[in-house]
Formats: C-alpha cells, sequence, structure tokens
C-alpha cells in the first residue's frame, strides 16, 4: 500500500489524474486464472515440477538452445488438475510452476517456456491470502491491458526482448482487439541511478534518509526538495521521448526548476554562517521597518515589512580583513551596501581570545543613502543581505548537492562506492527574516543571492523553520546551451 498511496499522490501532485480509470492486475486474478486454464486445455502450456535451479540449467545460453523439461509432456488432463491443486494449496512453494509451452530452441530466452504462474503463500495487500498462485508479470500485464482495453501499451527498453512473449499470449487468448507493446527509452539522469533495486538498497542500507529524501530522484523526493510540477513537466516536454537510450544532464532539470523559481518565487532574506555586525553611531533602541518587494518584477505579489536595527547579522563570506582587488564586499576601508537598506562601512573587527576568530564587526552607517546613493557622487559597488539581529528567526537550512560523484554511477556495479559525501550539509544556526517565522512547510522562496529554498514539508515548524535548498542560483546549463538572461 505504501507503493499504492505514493503512486496515487505522486501523480496527483504532477497535475494528472486517471478519473474512474484506476485498475489493479488483482481485480483480473480469477479472469487471468482461467486464461491459463484455457492456455492448458489448448496444449500451450505445461505444470512443471523443475526447481528454479533446474529450470535455470535447462534454458541454455545465448549460443546453445535449451532443453525440455521431463514434464512438458504432461498431457492435458493432468496439467488441469495439477494446476486446480496448485490452487487449492495443495503443494509447497516452489513445488511447481505454470510454464507457457513455447520453443526452448528460440534465439530470444525470454521465449523458452517461461513460467507464466507460481505457487507462493504471500498475502496480498489487497486480497488477503485468497491466492497461493499469482501470474508473473509477462502473463498478467498483456491479459490486463487487453482487459481494459489498453490499445498501446508503453514500456522502456528493457522490454523490448519480451515484446514477442506479450504478442505470443495475446495471440492466443485475446480475440477482436489486441493491445500492442511499444517501447521506448527511460529518463536516465546524470548523476543518480533510477532502478528500483538499487533505489531500495540506497533506503534500506540507510544511504539516504528514506524515500522522500530531497536528494532521491523520486517524485516525493523532488518535491520535498522543493522542485515545482510545472518545472518537472516543462523538462520533460523539453527532452521529448527516444527510442535510443541515452543520460540526461541533470543540469537541464535544475534549468527548468531555476526557471520556474525565479519567475514565481518570492524573495526574502537567510544568513546561512552568521557574522555579527555592530552599526556605532545607529540609534540604541531605534527600529526602522523597510516595504521590501517580494518580487522585482511582478508587484501583485505585493511588499513585505522587514526590521532594521543596531545590530545586525551578515554573511561570514561578505567580510574579509585582506581582500583581494576585486572583491566587492566588506573589508578593512571599505564600504558596501545593505540590500534595501543603507551604506555601512567597516571600521573595526573583534575577534575570540581562543581561537582568534573574527566573530564581530564594527561599522558606521550612512544615514542619507536610504536605497540612494551617496551624496558626494562615491561608487559603492557591492551590495550584500543581512538580517536584523532581534528580529530574525533561527532556523536549519540542508545545502543539497549531486548524491553521486561520477555522471553515471549506474553503469558501476559497486555503484555505492560513488555516493557523494558531501551531498548534503546541514547548517543549524541560520537565521532568515522575521516575515518567515510561521512559514507554510512546501512554501518556495528565493533567499537572495543564495539560491532557492523550500520549507521541508517535515520538519519546518512554526517558529522552527527548516529550509531545504532546491537549487543555487547558478545555472549552469543555461551557460552551457547559451541561453542569455
Amino acid at each position: 500500500m505504501e507503493y499504492v498511496e505514493s503512486i496515487i499522490h505522486d501523480i496527483r501532485w504532477l497535475g494528472f489524474d486517471w478519473e474512474d480509470r484506476l485498475f489493479y492486475a488483482s481485480d483480473y486474478f480469477e479472469k487471468i486464472y482461467q486464461f491459463a486454464v484455457e492456455l492448458i486445455k489448448s496444449g500451450n502450456a505445461y505444470v512443471c515440477s523443475l526447481s528454479p535451479d533446474e529450470v535455470r540449467e535447462q534454458r541454455g545460453t545465448f549460443t546453445e538452445p535449451g532443453k525440455d523439461s521431463l514434464y512438458r509432456k504432461r498431457s492435458i488432463e493432468e496439467n488441469l488438475d495439477m494446476f486446480q491443486r496448485m490452487r487449492a494449496g495443495e503443494f509447497a512453494d516452489g513445488a511447481h510452476t505454470l510454464r507457457a509451452k513455447i520453443d526452448m530452441a528460440s534465439p530470444n530466452i525470454v521465449m523458452r517456456d517461461p513460467v507464466i504462474y507460481r505457487i507462493k503463500r504471500e498475502p496480498h495487500y489487497r486480497l488477503g491470502t485468497k491466492w497461493v498462485i499469482y501470474p508473473m508479470y509477462d502473463f498478467a500485464h498483456c491479459l490486463s491491458d487487453a482487459l481494459e482495453g489498453i490499445v498501446y501499451s508503453i514500456c522502456t527498453l528493457e522490454f523490448e526482448n519480451n515484446r514477442p512473449l506479450y504478442d505470443w499470449i495475446v495471440e492466443r487468448l485475446i480475440t477482436g482487439p489486441r493491445p500492442r507493446q511499444i517501447e521506448f527509452a527511460r529518463l536516465n539522469l546524470s548523476y543518480t541511478v533510477l532502478s528500483k533495486r538499487r533505489l531500495i538498497e540506497l533506503v534500506e542500507k540507510k544511504y539516504v534518509n528514506g524515500w522522500d529524501d530531497p536528494r532521491m530522484p523520486t517524485v516525493s523526493g523532488m518535491r520535498r526538495r522543493g522542485y515545482t510540477p510545472e518545472a518537472i513537466r516543462n523538462f520533460c516536454a523539453q527532452i521529448g521521448v527516444a527510442k535510443n537510450d541515452n543520460l540526461i544532464d541533470v543540469a537541464l532539470l535544475e534549468h527548468c526548476v531555476r526557471e520556474e523559481l525565479n519567475e514565481n518565487a518570492p524573495r526574502a532574506m537567510c544568513v546561512l554562517k552568521p557574522l555579527r555586525v555592530v552599526i556605532d553611531n545607529y540609534p540604541e533602541n531605534q527600529v526602522e521597518e523597510f516595504e521590501c518587494a517580494n518580487h522585482p518584477q511582478k508587484p501583485e505579489m505585493s511588499t513585505r515589512k522587514v526590521p532594521f536595527s543596531k545590530v545586525l547579522y551578515i554573511e561570514q563570506d561578505d567580510f574579509m580583513e585582506n581582500p583581494p582587488k576585486k572583491y566587492h564586499r566588506l573589508g578593512p576601508g571599505r564600504e558596501v551596501r545593505l540590500r534595501n537598506a543603507y551604506i555601512i562601512k567597516f571600521e573595526r573587527m573583534v575577534r575570540d581570545e581562543c581561537s582568534g576568530e573574527v566573530v564581530q564587526l564594527h561599522c558606521t552607517y550612512d544615514p542619507a543613502t536610504l536605497n540612494g546613493p551617496p551624496a558626494d557622487g562615491r561608487k559603492v559597488p557591492g551590495v550584500i543581505h543581512w538580517v536584523s539581529a532581534g528580529h530574525c528567526v533561527a532556523s536549519e537550512v540542508r545545502l543539497y548537492d549531486r548524491l553521486f560523484k561520477i555522471e553515471n554511477p549506474g553503469s558501476e556495479e559497486d555503484f555505492t562506492k560513488y555516493l557523494n559525501s558531501g551531498s548534503l550539509e546541514v547548517l543549524s544556526d541560520c537565521y532568515v527574516e522575521q516575515s518567515l517565522q510561521n512559514v507554510e512547510p512546501g512554501s518556495r522562496f528565493q533567499f537572495e543571492r543564495l539560491g532557492y529554498f523550500c520549507a521541508d514539508e517535515k520538519d519546518s515548524q512554526a517558529g522552527k523553520p527548516v529550509f531545504n535548498r532546491i537549487v543555487p542560483l547558478r545555472d549552469s546549463w543555461a551557460k552551457i546551451a547559451g541561453i542569455k538572461k
């Protein structure tokens, strides 16, 4: 049910619905069983008592034909009796299987008398213990398609070898319109894996924190990361559908996400690695509120009030004691503009007595420069973001990066050794502006100069927000593709 409910939720979130067309293969188990009986009666299926290892040994290789099972010549009556007893639960798991009688010398190994039913005493998530035999996927797939009136059954390329079996079953059991299987390349993304087997390994061995870990290429993971359904649909539309396997650069997906968020995400300020700044000449208990636009190109997105006071936090990276020539931020003898506020000038620094690290800056501000140039015409090229120390909200920020260090980890047998140990960095001492104190989980923002972030839908709480970085501001794909910004 976890898989089923997740699929239903994910498809609806992506913007699609099947309305009254929600089907389960288990709805047809009785009909599929009767189809199997029909195959036996026509001499096209038999009950085989070989063990799985014996079946594998007799299947042959790509260069050698397989061998007929000793039980291939059972009579129709004996096969019908044994298949009925299999359903009744008279035999142990694995004691017998039902196999299609096709051609053990076929060049396509799939067609060498494939198993179409097996005994398995596993309760079904919808039907409980009603059945102790289950149809194999290749048998249930094509018959379910036919029963649902499917015209084209779309599969990925790895099912191309199974198409002859699909057609063989349909031709022998379905009269009238028949479904047709068509294969296309699946969507392979760089720097991740998409195999269910490998994704399960990542989850079960706790390399990631569940199926909705924001580093996972699952829809639930992308949703929690902060990707929008519009961006995902646009990404799929841009890459189209191919008949040949290829590897899509994940930078294109990130570009589509960034384009969507740049258009629609409101702006806010957040300091990830805070450095305390005291403005010496600012009045001690004064607090100003600046009206800041939520989106510079969209006045309809309204404004928010951002408090300003004597003590602020800025990014540690926005101050350098010995800055290089083209460094346009704060340093000895330098001025910088605070976003939506005043120009401040560095005066002195305070160091930690033990570590020697700079822990506080003292600056002065020019009260005549609120959102305007200095009166004397001097140029101040740098602009940095900030939050008021007395009016900000402590928060946790999670910086996500590529899950793997190499472009195509799916091609490697030991793929986990290429996991990126730096794919998650948790910053626990961040500050966001006051307007985000009670942010709704799932809300997306552009944190100015930092990137696009989403309030985590599981861990973010009122007064204690947790933000996931969706994508940085830098768009490497736009640069590669020559897209002008």
